[in-house]
């Protein structure tokens, strides 16, 4: 199991207790956007990462469980008793009540998407929200409230169904909300967050891209020495920001293994040697693999079957690739934090199932080398930044998102050839109208389906049957969740027709409006 990063350098801290929600990441990506480093820890290791990584403020996430239940998760008083200002979310707060004397009770009083809290005491934490009385839209997801709150704590906001939504003991720091400040659906939650930060706390806000750009750079020259890396380079954005990174520090040592699967996007080998080669001018193999990729996955469709093919065989070509290059000992990855957080997740959730297709918890036995992590602190847009500083264009770091297994989970059914040409080329045509007209960069993720469907059409005189081609395109502020994107007509218009046109095989065009809530998982 993987375990999460050591802090980064001296930066002030804050410690994310996480009880298992599914949105506890966006409490970190919240705090990172107010430049103040921050660590998410599972509730049963809290008290020892409190003494290793000595934080300056403490916040308690929320979670799917009810503090009524006897196996529910659950810190001692410790955590408490440290003097360190604390912030409490949902059942962070359900959960401080408990400990400290109040009293919750389940079961009547379930509050569920968005609220309204009325301000009855000024507090700093609401400072610049708005005066009392002042009614403010929030997020709630609540089965169980707070009926009764500890000595020294006093209500600082209401909600209709729960009477204390906000409590604050501002002598000793601590403060506890129901609804969750870090959603957006919560629209002054940052507000919210810079002032725990900023006016309890007392922190100034050091985490900076440049601060940590100096430090990774020192830090993979002190562990690696003058050892060999080699870098498993796929072309998208967390591999290259690493590889460049790595290089920037080590220069030659550092070898890229570029392994072409033959599922990557239309002419995307071609630019990823040229950038690197070229433009970086980094040592790097490149291994035209997609012949052994495309004959193992002939006649498979099972989807989880597929990753776990494609998986395997990466190592494989990898390793033996790995084994040529002389005095390597060590293995850059582009693991982000979220790969980190779900591989120790305190309630253990689905991600082994999600993710099997990324490798977090460590490499396989047979591979002896060491690991270089050095993203492995950062969020998806941290890691863009990084690039940017890096000196990368906005045109590289802006990509969206391309899956590990690349486009065998965007072919539902069997992989063929003349499939993965054929996505090719219609993608490519997606991703090209949308730049024209402007959009990509309002686009979180946009990419084409070949669906395992075909229709019956008449194009010209002719009678066709041929297969279905579905677009999907999301917005999303956390990667987390995701909405569609109302795309103007005449761009999915236009779109279609050259698909339907200048590729082969497809005869329909539709166009996928489903919204992606926490949880759920995308085309496969």
């Amino acid at each position: 199991m993987s375990t999460p990063p050591k802090d980064s350098g001296a930066h002030e801290k804050v410690l994310i207790v996480d009880f298992g929600s599914q949105v506890t990441q966006l409490i970190a990506r919240r705090l990172r956007e107010a430049s103040v480093y921050c660590e998410i820890h599972p509730f049963d290791k809290a008290e020892a990462v409190v003494d290793e990584m000595k934080p300056q403020a403490i916040i308690l996430s929320g979670g799917p469980a009810s503090v009524l239940e006897p196996d529910s998760p659950r810190i001692g008083r410790k955590l408490f008793d440290l003097g360190l200002p604390m912030l409490a979310i949902c059942y962070g707060q359900q959960l401080l009540c408990d400990v400290l004397g109040g009293k919750v009770e389940g079961g009547h009083h379930r509050e569920f998407g968005r609220a309204e809290i009325v301000l009855t005491e000024e507090t700093p934490l609401f400072a610049g929200i708005g005066a009392v009385d002042h009614r403010e839209p929030v997020w709630m997801s609540h089965g169980d409230r707070v009926v009764a709150i500890p000595e020294g704590f006093r209500v600082v906001a209401t909600s209709a169904g729960a009477p204390f939504a906000a409590i604050a003991d501002e002598a000793r720091r601590i403060y506890a909300v129901q609804f969750h400040p870090e959603v957006h659906h919560t629209p002054r939650g940052a507000e919210i967050y810079r002032n725990f930060l900023f006016g309890v706390a007392g922190l100034k806000g050091d985490w900076t891209m440049a601060a940590y750009r100096d430090e990774k750079i020192a830090q993979i020259r002190e562990q690696v020495g003058s050892a060999k890396v080699i870098c498993g380079l796929s072309g998208g954005v967390d591999s290259s920001v690493a590889a460049v990174l790595i290089h920037e520090a080590i220069g030659d040592q550092l070898t890229c293994v570029f392994v072409d699967t033959g599922l990557l996007r239309k002419d995307e080998a071609a630019q990823v040697t040229t950038l690197f080669r070229e433009h970086y001018n980094v040592p790097l193999v490149h291994v035209d693999a997609s012949g052994e990729f495309l004959g193992a996955l002939a006649g498979v469709s099972d989807p989880e079957t597929k990753r776990k093919t494609i998986g395997r065989l990466f190592v494989e070509v990898f390793d033996r690739e790995a084994a040529k290059i002389e005095g390597a000992e060590f293995l850059a990855q582009g693991t982000l934090y979220p790969d980190v957080i779900e591989s120790v997740s305190a309630t253990g959730g689905p991600s082994a199932v999600i993710k099997s297709h990324h490798n977090v918890g460590g490499l396989p036995d047979f591979m002896k080398l060491k690991l270089v992590e050095p993203l492995r602190e950062l969020f998806k847009d941290e890691v863009r930044a990084l690039g940017r500083e890096l000196g990368l264009t906005d045109a590289f770091v802006g990509r969206h998102p391309f899956p590990g297994p690349g486009l065998a989970i965007r072919i539902p059914g069997e992989i063929t050839p003349e499939a993965v040409a054929t996505l090719q080329e219609a993608d490519a045509i997606y991703l090209e109208e949308i730049r024209n007209a402007g959009l990509y960069d309002q686009i979180w993720q946009a990419f084409a389906v070949l669906l395992p469907v075909k229709t019956v059409g008449v194009m010209g005189d002719a009678r066709t049957y041929e297969k279905v081609l579905a677009l999907r395109a999301v917005t999303s502020t956390d990667g987390m969740t995701a909405d569609f994107f109302p795309f103007p007509w005449e761009v999915l218009g236009r779109t279609a027709t050259r698909i339907i046109n200048e590729v082969r095989g497809v005869n329909r065009v539709v166009y996928d409006v489903t919204s992606k809530p926490p949880g759920t998982i995308e085309w496969e």
